[in-house]
């Protein structure tokens, strides 16, 4: 392990130290826990850096280091040990998505804030209101993929979660006077039981691009070539996607394609969204890729598997209706009250009994108990202000 006169955590980055690292994490009743990826500046980013404070020390463990961190893996998936995360979404995607590995025993301090109405939910402002520090955001949009990194890296990366375990417990002292800390455990597992986003590359989601309603079936069918071709560059130079080209350069150069007239071939000018600079490199297999687009059958959206059950849309809007007066006579945030998932799956299956209700699982008991009567009554009156024959 590394650990200098100065620095106030312990550096893991080989098998030795990493074992007497895991030796102290397992004795450990909970754990605040951080990690850092390199998602700005890889076509698939890595989990780089882990950073995980006890009560008792702070260590920074360096998984690109040589070393298998399957202790650690236990330990996250063990519902005895708390863990303690701020914001821990996308770091349950990573973990998930990346390591398929589990999380249990969460305690989400963002979430925690959420529920207690907090507006500025951000761990530099939850922590510069409770205690008056100051975070930095230097390394906010760092590469953590490259080696070494520096002494201020390491810091920043260590005030992440030095001060979690203690805004943990205060935010905790609130929930229970709130009478809120069963429910926020209740939220905690659902968090944990979420699937993570799909990771793999659909040709078909240029439908999901801003504009693309806007353009002709022909192209449409040169934004979805000019979607692919940014693909397979950007897996080529291990760069994200939009590092090779925005999405509003997709949309521009299509537009651009437009004008051209029927039977020939226009050219491709910079202009507001198409930068000179990345026009010149790409000009000539941009050309290539527009006129092969400009050849190819106009797309066709692709339809649902699973379409709407007759009356989705009312019941969706009657249930985002009574979401925002209830979140705003609780003086928090709508998804605190129903996450928009659940708000949907509710939508979608149109229970109509106590017990029906309680069958969707993404709707815990508490919750359930807590608002199904009034989520019940809200489906009722959308059904009554339907149009008969829907």
């Amino acid at each position: 392990m590394l650990r200098s006169g100065k620095e106030p955590f312990i550096l893991v980055k080989s098998p030795r130290s990493w074992e007497r690292c895991l030796q102290e994490l397992q004795k450990a009743p909970r754990l605040a826990v951080d990690l850092e990826a390199n998602g700005l500046y890889a076509y698939r980013e890595k989990i780089c850096l882990i950073q995980i404070s006890t009560d008792n020390c702070h260590y920074i463990v360096d998984p690109l280091s040589s070393f298998s961190l399957d202790g650690l893996r236990d330990i996250l998936a063990d519902e005895n040990v708390e863990k303690v995360f701020h914001a821990v979404d996308y770091d349950l995607t990573l973990l998930k998505g990346l390591w398929q590995w589990e999380l249990r025993g969460l305690f989400d301090t963002m979430r925690a804030a959420e529920m207690l109405g907090f507006q500025s939910i951000g761990l530099a402002s939850l922590l510069q209101s409770f205690y008056g520090i100051t975070l930095s955001k230097k390394f906010q949009k760092a590469n953590w993929g490259l080696r070494p990194l520096s002494s201020e890296q390491l810091l920043y990366a260590y005030n992440d979660t030095c001060h979690l375990l203690r805004l943990r417990d205060d935010l905790a002292e609130q929930l229970e006077e709130a009478d809120l800390m069963e429910e926020a455990h209740e939220a905690f597992n659902l968090i944990c039981n979420a699937t993570p986003a799909e990771r793999e590359f659909d040709p078909d989601h240029f439908w999901r691009l801003p504009g693309v309603t806007s353009l002709s079936g022909s192209l449409r069918a040169v934004l979805k070539a000019l979607f692919i071709f940014r693909d397979g560059e950007a897996k080529k130079q291990n760069l994200p996607p939009f590092k090779i080209m925005s999405n509003q350069m997709l949309l521009g150069l299509s537009k651009q394609a437009g004008k051209w007239k029927e039977g020939s071939t226009g050219s491709l000018k910079a202009e507001v969204g198409v930068p000179g600079r990345l026009l010149e490199r790409y000009r000539a297999v941009l050309m290539k890729v527009i006129r092969q687009g400009l050849k190819d059958p106009h797309p066709v959206r692709p339809t649902s598997q699973n379409p709407h059950s007759n009356g989705f849309g009312q019941r969706l809007d009657a249930l985002k209706e009574w979401r925002k007066k209830e979140a705003q006579s609780q003086g928090v945030q709508s998804h605190v009250v129903l996450p928009r998932a659940t708000m949907h799956s509710i939508a979608e299956k149109n229970p109509e009994s106590m017990k029906a209700l309680s069958r969707i699982e993404s709707l815990g008991p508490l919750c359930c108990r807590r608002y199904g009567e009034s989520i019940l009554e809200a489906l009722r009156e959308a059904a009554e202000e339907m149009p008969s024959g829907q």
